[in-house]
């Protein structure tokens, strides 16, 4: 296929700009195979580049005396385009939405993408399993790098390498694939640094009505428990959907499904924590976007449309859930495996979110960006099913996969964030740069499902790693949290629901100018580097102090006598 011939007209001119925040602008617009691109010619200040897989939806507004499209994105931004013509406004309208629904991976954009810098790290190498592994090791000697899936046919789900406990062989790891669902069996996620318990994940077990056992899988969980301890299973779902599943798999594929029984696995106790995910996920977008966008009714209107949307419940339930498992990690020293159906949504989000919790490393820009890499890159998460669509889309286009699971925790890292807001390396606006590339990107590591999806697309050699950018140090510092002071201990957040928000930055940025938040953060930002300097100044000055000092009673014009104890330096 070629894009010329999807694109009827591709360029226009005397076409209107409507946006958020900037005066109507005339000028130039041209559609091209990946992107929309309007340019006054004037000003670059004036310039639109969208990338057609941005757009969610495409709205076409015809009268008899005017003709226009609304291009509504899945980054909640809506941009109006006022064209002339009518049969050129059909024409772009219908270009756009063609464009913005190729489903083959490699006609999209970080195909075609070549970087205008110099890659000073190559993000595709960056945080390999092996690289997380020897971090675990350093903690525990308990556990084996594997690549039983080295061909990705044990799991498709999971990546060649995965750390295991080492008294668990290959051949087991194969037998456990076939007890649990789509083969994705217990791994380990993460390792309390101090009480050295586990945090494992998979998918639920196939036990089926008849409580079939797998004696393998029971000895792979049971070897993540020390000498005398007691683990727990934190199950995702109700209790009334896992014994449902027993009985809805067991006529569909002949397996079954269901939970682990407690005969078979004495040493664990269960707890169901329901989280809701697909579209349940994104019907609650779809309604906490449409009242960010109303602003015709009062605020108990639109605090009632918040509400009803109940987009801050499914909030409090991860975070609530998160905060259990790293509870029973850190204060009960019992290891934890978690898991729901798939183990491909809400598994993730609670795992990510615990190691948050309680591992400072992951509040940092590189330790969170190697979270990401693995517990939702290489933990499996459907990035190209979940974010195909969002808020705008049609009910007719819609599917049960569609959800915005990967936004969900990072508005549950946000929270966190907020309660904690010198805790974290990295500010709010890193957040959001991870959120809109993981629905559309000039860069590759978003692209597929899968660690053998990637793998297939050969992305690592034909397209650019995101992380290769953005940890570019003049990309990078735009990124980082003034505010910033390293806490090494665990952080507890609160769930309660005044302490629970609205993100304003991510889901109100084009109803709302946040410009005067950002020069609020340009001037701490300032202030704070001001301090840096002072202090440095302060301490040369008194190492100049003391020197003098030496030299004068060297000399025997003073007499020796200690210093007065140094004042604190402020903001130190």
């Amino acid at each position: 296929m070629e894009f010329a011939e999807l694109i009827k007209t591709p360029k226009l001119d005397r076409v209107t700009l409507l946006r958020s925040f900037h005066p109507p602008v005339e000028g130039t617009l041209c559609i091209t195979g990946h992107h929309v691109i309007f340019s006054s010619r004037k000003d670059s200040t004036e310039e639109l580049w969208l990338l057609h897989r941005m757009v969610d939806s495409v709205e076409r507004r015809i009268t008899p005396t005017s003709s226009s499209i609304i291009l509504k994105c899945k980054s909640f931004r809506v941009i109006h385009l006022e064209i002339p013509n009518v049969d050129d406004c059909i024409n772009v309208a219908n270009s756009v939405e063609w464009l913005s629904s190729i489903e083959d991976l490699t006609l999209l954009y970080p195909f075609f993408h070549r970087a205008m810098f110099d890659l000073m790290e190559d993000g595709w190498t960056a945080f390999l399993p092996e690289m997380e592994f020897s971090k675990i090791k350093s903690h525990s000697d308990e556990w084996r790098i594997s690549y039983v899936n080295r061909d990705h046919s044990v799991c498709p789900s999971y990546p060649q390498a995965v750390i295991v406990p080492k008294t668990v062989d290959d051949d087991a790891l194969k037998t456990i694939s076939g007890f649990r669902h789509l083969g994705r069996f217990p791994v380990l996620s993460y390792i309390h640094k101090e009480t050295k318990a586990a945090l494992l994940r998979s998918s639920q077990p196939m036990v089926s009505n008849g409580n079939k056992r797998c004696k393998e899988d029971e000895r792979l969980v049971n070897a993540a428990l020390g000498t005398g301890k007691k683990g727990f299973i934190v199950d995702t779902r109700t209790q009334n959907l896992a014994q449902l599943a027993k009985t809805k798999a067991d006529s569909f594929l002949g397996t079954g499904g269901g939970y682990e029984p407690e005969m078979h696995y004495p040493l664990w106790r269960r707890i169901h924590k329901p989280i809701d995910r697909y579209s349940t996920l994104l019907d609650s977008l779809m309604k906490l976007i449409e009242a960010c966008n109303d602003s015709s009714g009062s605020v108990d209107k639109w605090l009632s449309k918040l509400e009803s949307s109940g987009w801050l419940s499914h909030v409090k339930d991860i975070l609530t859930c998160a905060c259990l498992v790293a509870q029973c990690l850190d204060k009960d020293e019992s290891s934890v495996l978690v898991h729901g159906g798939e183990g491909m949504d809400a598994t993730l989000q609670v795992c990510a979110l615990a190691q948050i919790i309680l591992d400072p490393d992951c509040r940092t820009v590189r330790g969170f960006e190697a979270l990401v890499e693995r517990e939702w890159l290489q933990g499996g998460h459907p990035f190209t099913v979940r974010c195909q669509h969002g808020p705008f889309v049609s009910p007719a286009a819609r599917t049960k996969e569609h959800s915005p699971t990967f936004l969900m925790f990072l508005d549950c890292v946000f929270q966190i964030h907020q309660q904690f807001s010198c805790s974290f390396e990295f500010n709010e606006q890193f957040l959001i740069l991870l959120f809109e590339h993981s629905y559309a990107s000039q860069f590759g590591t978003f692209l597929g499902n899968c660690d053998k999806e990637r793998k297939e697309l050969n992305l690592a050699q034909k397209t650019v790693s995101l992380w290769s950018h953005v940890n570019r140090p003049e990309i990078i510092s735009t990124y980082l949290n003034p505010m910033y002071d390293p806490n090494n201990k665990v952080i507890w957040p609160s769930v309660a629901p005044q302490s629970l928000v609205l993100w304003p930055g991510m889901y109100l940025r084009w109803v709302i100018n946040p410009s005067p938040q950002m020069a609020a953060w340009d001037t701490i930002a300032q202030i704070r580097e001001k301090s840096k300097e002072l202090r440095s100044k302060a301490v040369r000055l008194r190492r100049y102090l003391t020197e003098l000092e030496r030299e004068a009673v060297d000399r025997g014009v003073l007499k020796p006598s200690p210093l007065p104890e140094e004042a604190p330096l402020v903001g130190s």
